[in-house]
């Protein structure tokens, strides 16, 4: 039976051979904008003939190009991460594929007569047939591949052509585009017709390398064409091409210096331009360098999305994250999973980022049938991988910025991938080849994982992993240098424990760093009838199958707003380490951890803060180090002071760069000079308890909590509900608790992954989410009132036994806890450990003298600097896509809420005290799937914890690490409580 040609495994028909993506001087016409658009629910039930020139389309919609069809209202977005959203049986579709139909007219002049030229597509999902005036050029596959078609005797100079083109949703090459994302049909990229003049320049490819040792740069041009070569800047003027120049002072290419050299290839018709990095990547002794140096990737992996236009990336977004990318230490980028559109490379390029280009290949749909019926390993399908592979390498090859070549992304492993990269080492054999579903590395140049413990990536870094069945391949991969391709994820509130891991990728020579999953969160923007913004997910568009908000697991928000993981990320991979010197010597130590770089660009600034506030600075000398290289420096003349005092060291840029200003800081380290003295007040007591009977601002006081009989209990400023044992009244503020309390809206990492332990669930079956109260005795001292409660959850039998101690005089209140496990706990950790109360809503300033200005968790906690801060309650929520715990503040040794006029309450902890504040509780953050869902109360929720457990990456990688769990175990805590002013 003869497939239909969307079902056809092969790479498509009708296209030129594969060339290098280039600017050239030569005319084009670029047909973006507005076309007209048809979409049926069936290939059969689209207009027959719509592609002849005569066709009418007036009743068709308009469409702009490049777009994502299902952006604009033409079918709905459905996100899958591993399952195919359709039945599994290759190369076959359902009938039911919508098919979008585009038309296109234009006008050629008419100089363009007896000009060859050429229809480029750099992007369509994911299958399109196309016709130029009635005439059809072909069918392209490979949705993020170019594909160009000739069109020299078709096109109409000086009259009006017709360009139609019919793309369908699902194709065989949907089986080969398993990629966790949207799946998002249409014209997503360029449409450009280029005129080719005949003796032009047809392909070129330019290998420039670097030898450290001398200082010096070979440069090769290859080319067909008749062509010379000028570099001006390298003094090169009509050189010869296909021929090798030694050239001295070469400025070599990293991303740290990422020095090009402008460059022509000119025939007598054609003037390409070319930008030219000259560096040499290599493999030696098991370790991968650039330019005789062992680099590190503080990479991400970046998809291609925006919230409103799905597929289509506008150039000034593209810049803009790149330019926050550096802002953030970020230096390597692997282009999930997919080469991504040329401009990105060009920027990458000019901007400075190492690149693991990525082929457009993914099959993991197939993981669930044990990969039978992989398209990886079957011959029908070798045609069509290795022509992806040559698409990019060839559109590719002569980017500086491209380190790696991979050979896509989860698609098990088969003899296709040996053709692919049999194909790539022909062509292109000095850069090395990637990918991490080879585990036994037959066909790859470096061993890559994903999501390994940092212990497992210890062992690596030893030497001392497991061995494979293959002896040969074994001996061969531990030769190799470990990249991490994926690793730290980045869903939801997270990811934690990324410190540990960079220690590991510092300490072990093998162990090159890796990239993070991943960039973006890939939230489509909505809006609730009343007009609120929420970014919607997988389920949100009424799929059959989803995979829900697993597409929400970035450092940025779908708006590209930082989260606080790009925060810490900055802060644990920065460049420059700033600490103090060894062995407590009362010196500071400056470490290079740039590859290739000294720190020139840089200086040194410094502060002395005494409880928060600055009473020194200056600048601090410090010499040019190499790469790797440290200097222990002693301190600057510090004054005297008598409270807590850090001394906090920046490195700022000097000069103004592409991705930001003078100033900017690219790192900082923070030293204790003087530890806070022990307190010199007593604790508060002196107050007597006593029955009280109303009277205070706002309070019945024999009616409040339900304890009747004659009022609450009064403790100087504080009065008691007898029948809960919980504050109805502090400083005249109504307040309802304080109440142990163990229970935070799970995060995505609490839910864990199949491979993972999923927390939130054995929470949920101890029912910490649900505690019950028991109040177990009231009792009254000369100058406490003494609580014991049983904290525990229906149908369990092992609770919380906790002893409230409360003390107080005309100025504070003070609050001892005791917390005893009771009954048999399984080992499992509890998400926090502290206290929740209630307080007005009025009180929504929050300042506060510690660590800060963002959240911090116990394995997330790099970035958060010792110092005073002040936000306003809504200012410390993370607005996390799924909505989750957030907004922890870490060690706060006082904060202070506040209203307008100054009124609140002073918390000091002993010696400190974490906290949230929130307007909502943990129980209604946990019931919210979208932050829409979260409606401001009367009340603010305010959280005083001993701790939480760590953050982790358990929503597809390693739990918290077990020194970051909060164990159930007796523990105590303290906290004082005074009027604010």
């Amino acid at each position: 039976m003869t497939l239909p040609y969307y079902e056809d495994p092969g790479p498509g028909h009708g296209a030129l051979p594969a060339r290098a993506w280039f600017r050239s001087d030569a005319p084009c016409i670029d047909l973006t904008g507005t076309w007209r658009f048809h979409l049926s629910d069936t290939v059969a039930g689209a207009p027959d003939g719509c592609w002849a020139p005569d066709f009418d389309d007036s009743g068709w919609l308009d469409l702009p190009v490049p777009s994502s069809w299902p952006m604009h209202g033409h079918g709905r977005p459905a996100y899958t991460n591993v399952v195919y959203p359709f039945p599994v049986e290759p190369p076959h579709v359902p009938t039911d594929n919508p098919t979008g139909d585009h038309r296109r007219r234009f006008t050629v002049p008419a100089n363009w007569a007896n000009v060859p030229a050429v229809l480029r597509f750099d992007g369509v999902d994911s299958c399109a047939r196309v016709w130029l005036n009635g005439h059809e050029l072909g069918v392209t596959r490979g949705s993020r591949l170019p594909a160009e078609f000739d069109v020299t005797g078709v096109l109409r100079p000086g009259a009006e052509n017709v360009l139609a083109v019919r793309v369908h949703q699902w194709s065989s090459g949907s089986y080969l585009e398993d990629q966790d994302m949207w799946w998002l049909p249409g014209i997503f990229r360029e449409v450009t017709l280029l005129a080719r003049p005949a003796g032009g320049v047809p392909d070129l490819f330019v290998h420039a390398g670097y030898d450290h040792r001398i200082g010096t740069g070979t440069l090769r041009v290859d080319t067909t064409a008749d062509a010379t070569l000028t570099v001006p800047d390298l003094g090169l003027v009509d050189a010869a091409v296909n021929t090798e120049h030694v050239l001295g002072g070469v400025r070599p290419w990293t991303p740290e210096t990422p020095d090009l050299y402008d460059a022509v290839v000119a025939t007598a018709t054609e003037r390409v331009r070319v930008r030219i990095g000259f560096r040499t990547v290599a493999i030696v002794d098991g370790v991968l360098t650039a330019n005789g140096q062992r680099i590190q990737f503080r990479g991400v992996n970046r998809h291609e999305f925006h919230p409103d236009l799905g597929r289509v990336v506008p150039p000034e977004t593209v810049r803009a994250e790149l330019e926050l990318m550096k802002r953030h230490n970020v230096n390597a980028i692997r282009t999930s999973h997919y080469p991504p559109h040329p401009l990105l490379l060009d920027l990458c390029d000019e901007m400075g980022f190492w690149v693991v280009d990525e082929c457009d290949l993914e099959t993991h749909g197939f993981q669930w049938f044990d990969w039978r019926g992989n398209p990886c390993d079957d011959p029908a399908w070798r045609d069509a991988l290795v022509d992806r592979m040559r698409r990019m390498v060839e559109r590719d090859k002569n980017h500086p910025c491209v380190v790696m070549w991979s050979l896509g992304n989860e698609a098990g492993v088969g003899t296709n991938h040996g053709a692919m990269a049999q194909y790539a080492r022909e062509r292109d054999p000095d850069r090395p080849l990637h990918y991490e579903g080879d585990r036994d590395c037959r066909w790859t140049d470096v061993y890559s994982l994903m999501y390994p413990p940092v212990d497992e990536v210890a062992r690596i870094g030893r030497r001392e992993e497991a061995p494979t069945s293959d002896p040969g391949l074994d001996a061969r991969r531990r030769a190799m240098p470990l990249i991490l391709c994926e690793y730290a994820h980045a869903m939801g509130n997270g990811p934690g424990g990324l410190a540990d891991y960079q220690r590991v990728f510092e300490q072990y020579e093998r162990c090159q760093g890796g990239f993070v999953w991943e960039w973006l969160d890939h939230g489509i923007r909505q809006r609730t009838s009343d007009g609120r913004e929420f970014f919607a997910y997988g389920g949100d568009f009424g799929e059959e199958l989803h995979d829900g908000n697993f597409v929400v697991d970035g450092l940025v928000f779908p708006d590209r707003t930082p989260s606080p993981g790009l925060t810490e990320f900055a802060k644990v991979v920065e460049p420059v380490r700033i600490e103090a010197g060894p062995d407590g010597s009362g010196t500071l130590r400056v470490t290079n951890r740039y590859d290739h770089r000294e720190l020139d660009h840089l200086r040194f600034t410094w502060v002395l803060e005494e409880e928060g506030h600055a009473v020194a600075d200056g600048e601090l000398p410090v010499p040019q180090l190499p790469p790797g290289g440290h200097a222990d420096l002693d301190l600057p003349q510090l004054p005297r002071t008598s409270g807590e005092t850090w001394l906090t060291v920046r490195a700022v840029l000097v000069g103004d760069w592409p991705w930001a200003q003078a100033g900017h800081v690219v790192a900082w380290g923070q030293l204790p000079v003087r530890p806070a003295p022990l307190p010199s007040d007593a604790w508060p007591s002196g107050s007597r308890p006593r029955h009280g009977t109303g009277g205070g601002p706002g309070t019945d006081r024999g009616t409040v909590g339900g304890g009747g009989g004659g009022g609450g209990v009064m403790l100087g400023p504080a009065v008691f509900d007898p029948a809960r044992g919980t504050l109805v009244e502090l400083f005249g503020l109504p307040v309802d608790g304080p109440r142990l309390d163990v229970w935070r809206a799970v995060t995505d990492n609490d839910c864990g992954s199949r491979r993972g332990v999923r927390f939130a669930e054995q929470w949920r079956e101890l029912g910490l989410h649900r505690m019950h109260h028991r109040l177990v005795a009231l009792t009254y001292a000369d100058d406490a009132v003494v609580v014991r409660t049983r904290v525990a959850a229906a149908q369990q039998q092992v609770g919380l036994l906790v002893t409230y101690r409360w003390t107080a005089d005309a100025d504070a209140v003070g609050l001892q806890v005791a917390v005893a496990p009771d009954g048999d706990w399984p080992p499992v950790p509890l998400p926090r450990l502290g206290l929740r109360m209630a307080v007005p809503a009025d009180l929504d300033t929050v300042d506060w003298y510690g660590p800060g200005p963002g959240e911090a968790y116990p394995d997330s906690r790099c970035a958060a600097r010792v110092g005073r801060w002040s936000a306003t309650v809504d200012e410390l929520q993370t607005p996390y896509v799924y909505p989750q715990e957030n907004g922890n503040r870490v060690d706060a040794r006082w904060l202070r809420l506040t209203d307008r006029s100054g009124t609140g309450l002073l918390v000091t902890g002993h010696p400190v005290v974490d906290f949230t504040a929130r307007r909502w509780t943990s129980e209604q953050l946990d019931a919210a799937r979208h932050t829409t869902d979260l409606v401001p109360g009367d009340r603010i929720h305010l959280n005083l914890d001993l701790g939480q457990t760590g953050l982790g990456s358990g929503s597809c990688g390693p739990e918290v690490a077990e020194r970051y769990r909060l164990p159930v175990a007796p523990a105590r805590f303290a906290v004082t409580v005074r009027p604010a002013g």
